[in-house]
């Protein structure tokens, strides 16, 4: 087991930007993938198994809906902490900050915003501390970038709702115990409603024979007429910009994720590029290895100047749905050139899980395409500087 050492780059001195707050809280994250994630995340993903032993972690450290109101049993932070956090956690996998993630973005914050103070005081608490885990449920067999042909459907049977449909592609779904589902009512409108464990035609089997995310555990919602109760409806938005919402969250903590992921590579490849010897110095010696490390330094300096402004519209109410669009397409992006040039300084070595580097490069894999695709985040931001929607 190699320790995990580790040192984030501030090129920039970027941490003269943030808060105290917000470094305590970076920094505790930051131990506790050091000691909880590092030792452990190759093993696991080796064995495409989902950690187990860390949920209780995350929610201490603030993994599970960090912006949540204390009321609710989050911590009440701002969302450049709720960055920050996903920086950390993805620095140690981007699995591990994908069950992060979706039930911080996907799952509270739908009930927090869309639900009653009854939803709020029965699945907040225990979401947030990792007591229950939840999933999210609107990619479906033939509707992934488009979520607004979906066919899930419920009808209403007086005394309950009744759901029909399946979905795929989803997170933590063989071992959640609550699942935000967006189905459609039978006038059309996109509603989601709250599905727990154990609903009878309920099922969740999980995917296997992934090359990416092996480490997070991801599966099918299967709804075989299914009775909902009526209290589990979110009343208080409906239509496609529900779930969308929630995806801006998620898409937001995203491009503070990449970035971790991004820095793993990079200090990987630097401390490799100062002890491997080749033909009697440091390869970190030679121009065109210097050329890959500055071209990587400097893209993640772009990348953590991005987040952090997008952090503080997004503290303001100010942040759009174009301007995470763009901070997720280009975080992820710039992550995954830097996955490939790490492993191609490391030669051989950068294939095996002696390095994280492989393992970031084909979790990337999945980030690039899940939370809108990159090509789909494009045309996000060409609609937006052009007023002309270009995807049909």
């Amino acid at each position: 087991m190699k320790p995990d050492l580790f040192q984030s780059p501030d090129y920039y001195l970027l941490d003269d930007l943030l808060s105290e707050e917000h470094k305590l809280v970076r920094d505790a994250a930051r131990a506790w993938v050091k000691k909880e994630v590092s030792p452990i995340i190759e093993e696991y993903a080796q064995r495409a198994e989902f950690p187990h032993q860390i949920v209780k972690g995350l929610g201490e450290i603030g993994g599970f809906g960090p912006y949540i109101p204390v009321e609710y049993g989050g911590a009440g932070l701002d969302q450049i902490s709720y960055g920050l956090i996903m920086q950390e956690i993805e620095r140690g996998d981007s699995g591990v900050r994908s069950t992060s993630s979706v039930q911080s973005s996907l799952v509270m914050y739908p009930i927090w915003k869309y639900g009653n103070e009854e939803q709020r005081m029965k699945y907040l608490p225990k979401l947030a501390t990792g007591e229950w885990i939840g999933c999210f449920g609107l990619t479906e067999p033939d509707f992934g970038s488009n979520p607004g042909g979906m066919v899930t459907n419920f009808k209403d049977m007086g005394d309950h709702y009744l759901l029909n449909g399946a979905k795929m592609w989803i997170s933590n779904a063989p071992f959640a115990q609550v699942a935000v589902v967006w189905a459609k009512n039978e006038e059309g409108r996109i509603h989601g409603l709250i599905v727990e464990r154990g609903m009878e035609g309920f099922s969740t089997p999980e995917t296997h024979n992934k090359w990416s995310l092996r480490a997070s555990a991801t599966g099918e919602l299967i709804f075989d007429n299914v009775k909902v109760p009526k209290e589990n409806l979110l009343p208080n938005k409906s239509g496609l910009g529900a779930p969308l919402g929630c995806l801006d969250s998620a898409r937001y903590g995203i491009a503070w994720g990449a970035i971790g992921a991004a820095m793993d590579c990079y200090d990987t490849a630097l401390r490799y590029s100062k002890e491997r010897i080749q033909f009697d110095k440091p390869i970190g010696a030679t121009q065109l290895q210097q050329k890959k490390l500055a071209e990587m330094i400097t893209e993640i300096t772009k990348a953590q100047l991005l987040t952090w402004r997008l952090g503080v519209l997004r503290n303001e109410g100010r942040a759009t749905s174009a301007q995470i669009s763009m901070a997720k397409r280009n975080n992820v992006d710039m992550a995954l050139t830097i996955a490939r040039d790490a492993r191609q300084m490391l030669g051989g070595m950068g294939i095996t899980g002696e390095y994280s580097i492989m393992r970031h490069m084909m979790n990337l894999e999945s980030v690039v395409t899940y939370e809108g695709t990159h090509d789909i985040h494009l045309l996000i931001t060409g609609m937006d500087v052009t007023g002309f929607p270009a995807f049909k």
